[in-house]
């Protein structure tokens, strides 16, 4: 069997901490790791599979040592930066900044929705909006099943999602100390505001979620409008999705499509208090739906809430995923 030479850019942060610990659970075909950080962290010694790994400052010369694949998590301007040098060099870039997302010659990919856009790629694919993956997770068998006409996000993102200032900002804030990353305090609070308003009154957030399931899901037409809230949990992101369908649906026909769906686990049983929760799902790969009810203020309604851990299926899983399929690929051909 062909082996690989896979690259961790990003490697000392939250989500690259993420990827190594997701490729030491699961058995790639690599023949070398290479650890990459910013001027910033190179140096750092990180244990990973079994030895000591010294990191390495990322620079245009990286790439110049035959790297098949490179797992991108150091920000949009690395990113951009990075990506095309790399790409040029032989190595597909899986990049987990939003720097590619809404390019129109990028790939944005979730493997259990549409594994077949890898195949497009130009050397570089991107890695969706954690808000965005669990989502489409879902929403996916859906929307083949039944077509969906129109969405409502409402999300209740981890302070995660913000970095490891986000995290210590709900930390020291439990303390009663100022925060740092947020313009509020996010212990005890919510606040309605993920990334930068726009003009039209949404967050970047917002329309994240908006754009991106239009591409991912490879439908324009589709009618769709979020609101996106940070609250005080630290782990896992909870989203109530609201979906409208062109078609008639059964209630337990939808739930068992859902079941039988890739990535999903559907803990919905109202009787004995079973939805899916932040608590359990950290940790996790899998995206969680329960509460799934008919929305009766509309033809062909349905309510789900969505729970997925975002720093792993909603950063590093996907993009882990995304690095199995292209080794798959490789093989096959």
């Amino acid at each position: 069997m062909k082996k690989y030479n896979i690259a961790v850019v990003g490697a000392t942060g939250m989500v690259g901490r993420t990827f190594l610990n997701l490729l030491e659970e699961i058995n790639l075909p690599v023949e070398n790791y290479y650890l990459f950080s910013s001027a910033r962290s190179a140096g750092t010694k990180l244990e990973f599979m079994g030895k000591d790994y010294i990191v390495e400052e990322l620079t245009e010369a990286s790439f110049d040592r035959g790297i098949d694949i490179a797992l991108f998590s150091a920000g949009g301007g690395t990113s951009k930066e990075f990506a095309p040098i790399a790409a040029s060099k032989g190595c597909v870039v899986v990049d987990n900044s939003s720097a590619w997302r809404m390019d129109p010659e990028i790939p944005l990919v979730v493997p259990e929705v549409n594994p077949q856009d890898i195949k497009g790629h130009k050397g570089i694919i991107a890695n969706p909006n954690c808000s965005t993956i669990q989502a489409v997770v879902a929403l996916k068998p859906l929307h083949t099943k039944y077509r969906i006409k129109r969405i409502i996000y409402s999300t209740y993102q981890a302070v995660s999602g913000a970095g490891l200032g986000g995290y210590q900002d709900l930390e020291n804030g439990l303390k009663g100390e100022a925060p740092k990353k947020f313009p509020h305090p996010i212990a005890n609070n919510c606040l309605p505001h993920i990334d930068v308003f726009l003009p039209n009154g949404y967050t970047k957030e917002e329309m994240k979620m908006v754009n991106e399931t239009r591409k991912i899901l490879g439908d324009q037409s589709l009618r769709i409008t979020a609101t996106t809230v940070r609250v005080p949990v630290f782990n896992s992101h909870s989203e109530s999705i609201n979906v409208e369908f062109e078609n008639q649906f059964d209630l337990e026909e939808l739930k068992d499509v859902l079941t039988q769906a890739p990535g999903i686990v559907v803990e919905d049983d109202a009787e004995h208090n079973v939805y899916p929760m932040p608590l359990n799902a950290a940790g996790k790969n899998e995206t969680f739906v329960g509460r799934i009810r008919r929305d009766e203020s509309v033809e062909n309604g349905v309510n789900l809430w969505v729970v997925a851990d975002n720093i792993r299926k909603g950063a590093a899983t996907n993009a882990v995923q995304i690095a199995q399929e292209l080794i798959k690929m490789w093989d096959e051909e």
